[in-house]
């Protein structure tokens, strides 16, 4: 539970990382904003801008992104999500973590390498709480080791605080844990009989006084002009886009079911575009005709099928051939239609499936046990497969895939694009078109990754569309009709 406590409100990957006040508006942001953020992303991961460089499309993306972000928290803050009590405390919370953790960089950038707030030692936890210091023992090792090795002062004395400022604190806290607990439960149901024990309550309360006071220290700072006023910039922009990034987590789930596209919507699509279906229907059912008229079914399959599976590794026709087919392995309707014939039988219909349409011919069927025992079924069977995959005109990359899954994502992302449209115009989101990268060398990514211990690894690129539906090079069942591909 204590991971998933901390993870809520976790960073977004490259610049979209974390940003202002939780009261201000979310609806914009500037070229020269988005630049001082991939300034600093160029100095702690230079390789990222590189292959940003090197691909545009990836910059477009990250945009459009933020666009996406943007608006979808300025929606939420128009419907007064942001008002809600256990929203509003996250919110400040992602805005002391953020500073805590920044200013932490900063002040101590050049001591060496230490885990984040490895500089705070226990008298300083203890004190923030009004507890006795002398009750936290010694200081900890990685305190020890950075006073040692930085020479590092002790930190003065904390003046002691009064009983109602104790409470206040222990009550502040109290509210934090509550949120935290809350947002994580609300992620994962099955935390909710999950009671936190002592000693991981503990461990965030420890964290707690770490980040406030740092954020103390931060504050005092603004206030007598002792910062740079740049890093005061950086650190406010992160804390918006935190907490802009929040905002979205919950206005996407209140509004999931706005975004979901059913069955009926894609035979609505379909019905509408013919042309995506028809000639293929068309075209199984004269092989159909032809099998029941008598035609050979291994020839009609070798000359017909688009089964991946129909091939060996020669390249040949097998024929449409399945030996020993365990009852489970094939897709439902596939399944089922070719369980419901006797041998020497075909299909009377075109049996239909998320592939296509498929011609079955069952050789022989098999009652036999499985591993357990239990009674079942193997079969052999003969199959033509005319596919109905669609490859996406408009991406290059992308691999055949289901004609339904297709439409449904196609379907998702214009939704998807409508409803961002509609909420930028609503919200006058305002992202720039484009931005500049700065240079990096080979030096520095070099240095980098030495500083990292080891290669910096990129990002996954996003799976092509249809990766689920691939055949296995190894697997003697065919793709297309093979169960949960």
């Amino acid at each position: 539970m204590v991971v998933a406590i901390i993870a809520v409100g976790a960073g977004l990957a490259i610049w979209k990382k974390k940003l202002g006040h939780s009261g201000e508006s979310f609806n914009s942001i500037s070229r020269e904003e988005i630049e001082l953020l991939v300034g600093d992303m160029a100095k702690q991961n230079p390789m990222m801008i590189k292959q940003i460089a090197q691909r545009p499309e990836m910059k477009k993306k990250q945009l459009d992104n933020l666009k996406q972000i943007l608006a979808f928290a300025s929606e939420a803050q128009r419907e007064g999500l942001a008002n809600d009590p256990t929203n509003r405390q996250t919110l400040n919370d992602i805005k002391a973590e953020i500073i805590a953790v920044s200013y932490d960089r900063e002040i101590n950038k050049d001591k060496g390498p230490m885990p984040p707030f490895g500089f705070i030692t226990d008298d300083q936890v203890k004190a923030y709480f009004g507890e006795d210091p002398q009750a936290a023992g010694q200081n900890t090792p990685a305190d020890a080791n950075a006073n040692q090795a930085q020479a590092k002062p002790a930190a003065p004395a904390a003046p002691a605080l009064s009983q109602a400022e104790k409470e206040k604190r222990e009550a502040e806290f109290q509210k934090f844990l509550d949120a935290r607990i809350e947002m994580a439960k609300a992620e994962n149901p099955e935390l909710a009989d999950r009671q936190i024990t002592d000693d991981e309550k503990q461990q965030l309360k420890d964290d707690y006084a770490k980040v406030h006071i740092y954020l103390q220290e931060y504050e005092d700072k603004v206030k007598s002009g002792a910062l740079d006023a740049t890093f005061q910039q950086k650190a406010d922009l992160q804390v918006k886009l935190q907490q802009a990034a929040f905002l979205t987590q919950i206005y996407s789930k209140k509004h999931a079911a706005e975004m979901d596209v059913t069955d009926d919507d894609v035979n609505q699509y379909i019905a509408a575009h013919p042309e995506l279906n028809a000639d293929k229907k068309a075209k199984a059912q004269d092989v159909l005709n032809r099998a029941k008229n008598g035609e050979d079914f291994a020839a009609l399959a070798n000359q017909y099928s688009e089964d991946p599976g129909n091939k060996s590794d020669k390249g040949e026709g097998k024929g449409g051939e399945y030996k020993d087919v365990k009852k489970g392995d094939m897709v439902a309707p596939f399944e089922q239609a070719a369980l419901a014939l006797e041998p020497g039988q075909i299909t009377p219909e075109l049996v239909e499936s998320d592939y296509g349409y498929h011609i079955i011919k069952l050789e022989k069927k098999t009652d036999t046990k499985d591993a357990s025992g239990n009674p079942t079924q193997t079969y052999d069977v003969r199959h033509i497969l005319i596919s109905t995959t669609y490859t996406d005109p408009n991406n290059p990359t992308a691999r055949p895939q289901p004609l339904k899954q297709y439409i449904k994502q196609k379907l998702s992302t214009d939704k998807q694009k409508k409803l961002v449209d509609e909420l930028v115009a609503r919200n006058n989101v305002s992202v720039p078109d484009d931005y500049t990268l700065p240079e990096v060398t080979d030096d520095q990514i070099k240095d980098a990754m030495k500083n990292q211990g080891g290669p910096m690894m990129a990002p996954p690129a996003s799976a092509p569309s249809g990766d689920d539906t691939k055949p296995s090079g190894s697997d003697k069942k065919p793709a297309a009709t093979k169960k949960g591909k």
